[in-house]
């Protein structure tokens, strides 16, 4: 098990938290992991044994089995730690990693904490479904992804109410969620979040 600082990225679908993470990472030196981008890059590699099946779920707006996503994760941060990266947080075999978008389900964070490690914090970006859905829309227009449409974004509205909820709530009850409502500007919601982060690291 990694024991290394973690923040959890959950939000409603994309509310800007690409933009937020990519800050953090100057803020704080985290190694930021997308779940997300690591399940597109494993569906397109040569070779890849899990391919087919997370287009299929990405397609579909449903959630790649957990064992796949956990086993990206965690090479991603055993590869992190084995770079022996310099600076604040990385010292003694220990890293800071921001992971975007995971888990997304109760049995995913049960076997992300069993295998991998424990979260320090989640960092839970909110917004309406009216913001969520132009946002998503107008990012279609040149992003390329296969689930930036309409058919795709209803979809993952509902998984997340039926299925990422719950985890929230979860980590809630644990006092470890940290709600960011991010329908203000980029630079507002930059900086309450920094703001938080700076907090829970200097505990």
């Amino acid at each position: 098990m990694l024991q290394s600082p973690l923040f959890d990225i959950l939000a409603q679908s994309d509310v800007g938290k690409g933009t937020q993470c990519a800050r953090l990472v100057k803020d704080f030196g985290f190694c930021h992991l997308s779940a997300g981008d690591l399940l597109r890059a494993e569906q397109h590699r040569e070779g890849s044994e899990y391919g087919e099946l997370i287009q299929t779920c990405i397609k579909e707006g449903t959630i790649v089995p957990m064992e796949v996503t956990v086993k990206l994760l965690e090479n991603a941060m055993a590869a992190a730690l084995a770079e022996n990266r310099s600076g604040e947080g990385w010292t003694a075999g220990r890293g800071r990693f921001l992971i975007d978008g995971f888990p997304r389900k109760m049995d995913q964070a049960e076997k992300f904490e069993h295998d991998v490690g424990q979260a320090s914090a989640v960092l839970f970006y909110s917004t309406t479904q009216e913001v969520m859905l132009e946002r998503l829309l107008e990012r279609g227009k040149t992003s390329g992804r296969e689930d930036d449409n309409a058919e795709s974004i209803k979809k993952r509205f509902n998984t997340y109410k039926e299925q990422t909820m719950p985890v929230i709530e979860h980590y809630e009850s644990l006092g470890k969620v940290i709600e960011i409502d991010s329908s203000a500007s980029i630079d507002e919601v930059h900086q309450r979040t920094k703001a938080a982060v700076a907090k829970l690291l200097s505990a």
